[in-house]
């Protein structure tokens, strides 16, 4: 029979956004009678404009949320960003405080919030891996029994005696997670930071994480906007939105229900600002619009023709060499095909005079079976991506009732939909 090792009821977060207080109590006083008079706040630069919120707009992180997780669970919690997910783990490791409600945790936490979090700058990877332990409430026994097996599991060898401020994030990352994961803690909450390491160090924590559950009986809470990742590990799921919970139960029907919530298929959609932008990026893309033949389009045919058009701005940012790659993906955030121009010879020539050019893509048998699906857009300069734009618009895909099956195939099959020929003989 499980155990629950984390309840949690009528839990909530709130926040006073903007200005409180001035620091003086003459200001303070100053403020409060300009505002009693209907006059603007005094203490404003010249030109700076009032919001309103030098009062501190109360914002509620989290309201009310109520859930329990059993010994051994993987439980994956899913949601925009600003949901609320990051505070609920901040509370839950006891970073922060709630405002009300009760949490009963059974067991010791470890906890990977944000890179390095709970290390010193100024000691060395060996020292701060002593200092985790000693705040999670192990002994110097339990951590020198598991020390080689931590450095082993990051891969610093080499650099487990020096200052972890000489460190980069990637390494960070990986001694953080090999502390949280190795010493002995009954419960362990992982935040987004595993985006931080190489492909194959999160693909080893995954499998890491994995094995802390199902082997060693622990708990994990696990908060990712990597879709494939939270399927891979989670066995149960919870989606916040606005501080609420709005779903839970098995993981593929939250992941399911998130993906339709929050994805609506479209022919159209202007890339100026949008959301899916890497932060790092420089803008060159402009928009991007799907057909299907000489129609605008967010639904295609299995086995049916596929064309994008985007369009891009010669700015600064535009060298002579440029060059447009996509990526095709499913709700899971798998990759299912890429293409950019450089493999197929195509290139673009910047003319002085000109400042807006657009890409043509087509693809002539989208072999892909019913369901929503992304489309991803990086423009590089051929040694490196300018503008990564993920899951920069969505489209459907339904079935052709023209290829002749007694049936469509099953989304459970897999994405992919490759013609075959069957025969049957007498031998």
């Amino acid at each position: 029979m499980s155990q629950t090792v984390i309840s949690v009821e009528n839990l909530s977060k709130s926040y006073r956004l903007g200005q409180i207080g001035t620091g003086t109590l003459s200001r303070d006083l100053e403020v409060w009678l300009a505002k009693l008079r209907g006059k603007p706040n005094p203490l404003l630069r010249i030109g700076e404009k009032d919001h309103g919120n030098q009062d501190g707009e109360t914002l509620w992180a989290l309201k009310d949320v109520s859930f329990q997780v059993q010994q051994g669970e993987v439980l994956g919690i899913i949601g925009r960003n600003g949901a609320g997910k990051s505070t609920l783990l901040k509370i839950l490791s006891r970073v922060t405080a709630p405002t009300s409600g009760v949490i009963k945790v059974k067991g010791r936490i470890a906890s990977l919030l944000e890179v390095g979090t709970g290390f010193h700058p100024e000691l060395t990877g060996r020292e701060n891996i002593y200092l985790n332990g000693a705040i999670l409430g192990m002994t110097k026994q339990e951590i020198t029994r598991k020390f080689d097996e931590i450095v082993a599991f990051a891969e610093i060898e080499k650099f487990i005696d020096t200052p972890v401020k000489r460190y980069s994030s990637g390494m960070y990352v990986r001694l953080a997670f090999a502390v949280a994961a190795h010493l002995e803690s009954e419960i362990l909450l992982v935040d987004e930071v595993l985006a931080v390491g190489d492909a194959e160090f999160q693909k080893k924590c995954l499998g890491k994480m994995g094995d802390v559950a199902s082997k060693e009986g622990r708990t994990v809470l696990f908060v990712s906007h990597n879709m494939g990742a939270i399927k891979q590990i989670c066995n149960s799921g919870i989606e916040i939105k606005g501080g609420v919970i709005v779903n839970s139960g098995d993981i593929d029907s939250i992941i399911s229900e998130y993906f339709s919530n929050t994805s609506k298929a479209e022919s159209f959609v202007d890339l100026t600002n949008h959301r899916g932008r890497d932060i790092n990026s420089k803008q060159v893309m402009v928009s991007c619009e799907l057909y299907t033949g000489c129609k605008s389009s967010a639904e295609f045919y299995t086995n049916g023709e596929f064309k994008a058009k985007v369009i891009f701005e010669a700015n600064q940012n535009v060298t002579k060499k440029a060059s447009l790659g996509i990526d095709i993906r499913n709700r899971f955030g798998d990759t299912l095909f890429a293409s950019n121009m450089f493999q197929h010879k195509v290139s673009i020539i910047i003319e002085p005079q000109q400042s807006v050019y657009e890409v043509l893509i087509e693809i002539t048998k989208l072999n892909l079976t019913p369901g929503l699906y992304s489309l991803s857009l990086y423009w590089g300069n051929g040694s490196y991506d300018i503008d990564i734009i993920r899951n920069a618009i969505y489209f459907n895909v339904i079935w052709n009732n023209k290829l002749g099956l007694a049936f469509p195939p099953d989304s459970r099959w897999g994405p992919i939909y490759m013609e075959s020929k069957w025969k049957s003989q007498l031998l």
